[in-house]
This record gives C-alpha cells, sequence and structure tokens, in this order.
C-alpha cells in the first residue's frame, strides 16, 4: 500500500507562481498513491482558479473516498474566518485532505488548539520579528479496510509556531488513541522526526529532507507509524509546491 503526504502550496508551481490543474493531476498520477494526504488544499478560490483541488487529485488517483477538511473559509487576506465544519460544498475554503482508493468505514474530524493572539516570527533577512497570527489547524482520520487489514491513518498540518505545534501534536495523538490499530499520521508537522517521534510515541515511516523543494534541509513532512509497520519510502520533487512529496509503501522493507 503506497501513502503519500505531501503539502502541495494551493497548487502553485515556484517557477512561475501559477496553479496549473493538469501540473497537480499529473504530478498524483506520477505519486500513484493508494492514500493521499495533502495539505494547503484549496476549494473555490480564486488564486487557483475555483477549482477543487481535492476533486482533481481523487479524479488523478481513482480514489473513491476522499474527505477535504476547511481550516479556513473565504479567501485570503481580511475575508479570511476559521472554517466551522457547517461550511457548503462550493464555498471558498482552504485546508486539508485525506483520499484513498480502499474502502473507508469512518471519518473522523479533530479540531486543534488554536492560538489566540499573534506571536513573534523572524522572517529570512529580518532582524526584527513580526508579529503575525497563525491559522486554524485541523486533523482528518479515516478507518480503512486494506490489503494488509484493517486500519486508520490520519493527516494533518500543524502550526509553525513551534512551542505550539507540539501542544497540538499531543492533543492529535490523545484524540487518536482509541483508533482501529495500526495507526499511521501522516502531514506537514513543521517539526523534525525526532520531536515527531518523541511527541507522539510512534516510528518515522520515512527519513529524508523534505523542505525547500529544491534543496530541502529539513524533514517538515512526515509518516509516523506503530512499531510493528514495515514501510519503504523515498522524497520527490514534484513540478509544484516548495515541499517534496513524501513516499511511503507499507508493508514492504
Amino acid at each position: 500500500m503506497r501513502l503519500v503526504t505531501f503539502n502541495i502550496l494551493h497548487g502553485r508551481s515556484l517557477d512561475d507562481h501559477d496553479v496549473d490543474t493538469a501540473v497537480l493531476s499529473a504530478a498524483i498520477k506520477e505519486l500513484d498513491p493508494d492514500v493521499l494526504a495533502l495539505q494547503e488544499v484549496d476549494r473555490n478560490q480564486h488564486r487557483s482558479g475555483r477549482a477543487d483541488l481535492t476533486a482533481i487529485a481523487a479524479e488523478a488517483m481513482g480514489a473513491d473516498e476522499h474527505r477535504f477538511v476547511a481550516a479556513l473559509a473565504g479567501g485570503p487576506g481580511a475575508t479570511w474566518t476559521a472554517a466551522t465544519g457547517e461550511e457548503q460544498p462550493d464555498d471558498a475554503a482552504y485546508g486539508i485532505a485525506l483520499l484513498s482508493r480502499m474502502p473507508v468505514s469512518g471519518w473522523e474530524v479533530v479540531r486543534l488548539p488554536a492560538l489566540r493572539t499573534k506571536v513573534p516570527i523572524r522572517f529570512p533577512g529580518q532582524v526584527l520579528p513580526t508579529m503575525v497570527h497563525d491559522e486554524p489547524r485541523v486533523a482528518v482520520a479515516a478507518s480503512l479496510e486494506t490489503d494488509l487489514g484493517p486500519m486508520t491513518i490520519a493527516n494533518t498540518h500543524l502550526s509553525f509556531v513551534r512551542w505550539w505545534n507540539g501542544w497540538q501534536l499531543a492533543h492529535l495523538t490523545s484524540a487518536l488513541a482509541g483508533a482501529r490499530r495500526p495507526l499511521m499520521l501522516a502531514g506537514d508537522l513543521n517539526m523534525g522526526p525526532e520531536r515527531a517521534a518523541r511527541i507522539t510515541g510512534m516510528q518515522p515511516l520515512g527519513l529524508h529532507p523534505t523542505f525547500p523543494a529544491d534543496r530541502p534541509v529539513e524533514q517538515l513532512d512526515h509518516v509516523l507509524g506503530d512499531p510493528s509497520v514495515p514501510a519503504r519510502s523515498e522524497a520527490r520533487q514534484m513540478r509544484l509546491s516548495d515541499h517534496r512529496a513524501l513516499v511511503v509503501d507499507v508493508g514492504e522493507r
């Protein structure tokens, strides 16, 4: 079973900063996932041609089962608001998605603790930090019926604020404590593998730098699993995004 996690930067190419849904579709076909965890996913946004990027990915990989979960509703800038889960299918939104070729017997959405105040972040080239708001964060988990047996796979995109993303990951780990095992957690965790493993008690199923895509120096994107899960892995640079896609073939050594 191939599990892929990919922060798609709302489908944007770093070459021309445009969103070409044909490039996204080709990338998903090339990755050939059985289960796909996507982050930074647009739905009905002007910047991505009003496309439903989850639906495009689902068609490309042949996934009958898929779930988009909005973290933000509205559009970039002043109109962004925290999503509530009550958004309509055609509402403009931004969030994460989990897609599967295999049957899903149940879904669970976990809305993660949110920072209520601005935090200081020092961006490259700046001497002084900038006060910024973090965006709301969510996770989605699917109970799957696979050729390897029943399992749970979850997807999330955590805060870029280091001291807060650890709290979010601990919260998510607790929320998934009763999930059917084996459990795999995929996504952009905005932290390294050692810290992610320590917080979750799970093992990294792929150890590869994933960011920035052209010359990666750190691993922000992960697939974590129970210790008994064998896997082979690689990180692939695609024609879109500032992250590499992390590809994990589960059940193979």
